[in-house]
């Protein structure tokens, strides 16, 4: 009898949480040897989904069946044992480890007496899985002097290491350059023909077109379509995503340029920022562009006194200031979005209202007390402006989607009516839809005499948004460019040139 064609079939699967629908009668069918992409916005239900299908969470309803056999998945060491296995989106490294210790960790093969390690073994079997994937790597090399992208793929040999035939990827490329991005896809593209089964998570479009075989779309936590790729393009793809329309991507409208809100001046940290100069203008919106470690996360951190300045001034409104902490720019009236919402922008194990209006005590408060009805009153004012999709104000914001988390952020700054709000990477890991409204918000920001300064890796973003554009390379601003003058090609010349800075009146 003939292996069927189909690895992974998911019927009727459903799951709700108190409040939340977040899986209605989903089918999601895997083939042997494909790559098979799994979109929807924020939300949609793919996250669950993947969770039923790895043993983390239980279906309430549905089946599940693995080269057409009924299979019942109750924790993830029964999905590993079907030869499921997983790569998270923050990547499961143990530091301080060797790459072969990381790929066998708590499964090492024992030695001839009770206790110990057969090294030899680990060591071996490690590095057939690395040759197997061409990775240059020694799995005897201590994982911390990796990189980003050579992390990815030990995590890839862990995954076979398990004999995967099929293995789920989340948003894997996020951390990745673009040259690491081609690698990984190489990679991706020998194990389909080697016959394992790749599931991509990922809300770049573009990278779903350019590697997988067909799209399975979620959508408010149904099943939508399942279609090859070659049968699709990115406008319908995002259509039966969002099931709804979306409006201009880059909605933009032009604001006279006001006064100088915040200066720089010969700003260095003495590491990786050396001697930068700009000027930010009230209603508009400078974008900052750069490769990873051009410096400008350390631009930002220093603007909004995270940390310290070696060398230069920052000038706010006129004045030269002395930023010792957060506190200090938060009073002067900046806000600040910073690229890892989780660990840096939110309290997760908080709820939406406290997340909202915890820099805004002075609003909520009477004395030593809270008052609870002016935190509601707050909080449901911007889930109600931001369009905060939350069963409610006392939600952990934990179990909200990223697009959702990135507004409650968002929400927290506008209480204070920041003069300056500065933004890192604002629509990393969110959907298409989210991103608009991301966008149109910075636009409305701009239109009400906010200075935003915008970090992005994402050019069309960079572009699409910006009123002026600085890019950025090891630590110094190489090219300045107005809205009209801006393209890929310059702006990518300036971030992989030191070319001398450009001066332009606007």
């Amino acid at each position: 009898m003939p292996e069927p064609t189909t690895f992974l079939l998911m019927e009727g699967i459903s799951k709700a949480f108190p409040g939340v629908q977040a899986l209605e009668d989903v089918r999601f069918e895997v083939a042997k040897g494909e790559i098979h992409a799994l979109v929807g916005e924020n939300g949609a239900g793919k996250s669950t989904l993947v969770k039923i299908l790895t043993g983390a969470q239980p279906a309430d309803t549905g089946e599940i069946t693995i080269r057409g056999q009924a299979v019942d998945i109750r924790d993830p060491a029964g999905a590993q044992a079907l030869g499921i296995s997983m790569i998270h989106q923050e990547l499961a490294i143990v530091p301080y480890r060797t790459v072969g210790q990381n790929i066998y960790l708590g499964r090492e093969p024992q030695g001839r007496l009770p206790g110990f390690i057969d090294w030899r073994t680990l060591y071996t079997q490690a590095q057939d899985l690395l040759d197997r994937l061409n990775v240059t790597v020694d799995a005897r090399a201590g994982v911390n002097n990796l990189s980003i992208a050579q992390q990815q793929m030990v995590e890839v040999a862990k995954a076979l290491s398990y004999n995967a035939d099929l293995i789920v990827m989340d948003e894997p490329t996020s951390s990745l350059t673009d040259r690491e991005t081609e690698v990984l896809f190489e990679r991706m593209r020998a194990l389909r023909e080697q016959g394992v089964s790749i599931i991509f998570i990922s809300h770049r479009l573009e990278e779903v077109f350019e590697i997988c075989d067909r799209v399975t779309v979620l959508r408010d936590g149904k099943f939508i379509a399942t279609k090859p790729t070659a049968k699709l393009d990115k406008d319908k793809v995002v259509q039966m995503m969002v099931g709804r329309e979306l409006g201009e991507m880059y909605p933009k409208t032009d604001v006279e340029r006001q006064a100088v809100v915040l200066e720089a001046r010969a700003l260095a940290d003495g590491q990786e920022l050396h001697g930068v100069d700009f000027q930010l203008y009230r209603g508009e919106v400078l974008g900052i562009a750069g490769l990873v470690g051009a410096g400008r996360t350390a631009l930002a951190e220093i603007l909004f006194g995270i940390r310290p300045a070696a060398a230069g001034e920052i000038v706010f409104d006129g004045q030269k200031v002395r930023l010792k902490s957060a506190g200090d720019a938060i009073t002067l009236g900046m806000g600040f979005v910073p690229e890892d919402r989780k660990r840096q922008g939110l309290f997760l194990n908080m709820a939406v209202r406290e997340n909202i209006t915890i820099s805004a005590m002075k609003q909520v408060t009477s004395g030593w007390f809270l008052r609870s009805g002016r935190m509601n009153d707050l909080a449901d004012e911007f889930v109600k402006k931001l369009d905060i999709r939350t069963p409610g104000l006392r939600q952990k914001v934990r179990n909200l989607s990223g697009g959702n988390q990135q507004k409650v952020v968002f929400a927290r700054w506008l209480t204070l009516r920041p003069r300056v709000l500065i933004l890192d990477e604002p629509t990393r890991g969110i959907d298409v839809g989210a991103k608009s409204e991301i966008h149109a918000l910075m636009s409305q920001l701009a239109q009400e005499g906010v200075g935003v300064l915008m970090i992005s890796s994402e050019l069309p973003e960079v572009l699409g948004v910006s009123d002026r554009i600085l890019v950025m390379h090891e630590g110094q601003i190489t090219a300045e460019f107005s809205r009209d003058e801006a393209t890929q090609d310059n702006i990518m010349r300036a971030a992989t040139a030191a070319a001398e800075r450009k001066n332009h009146a606007f």
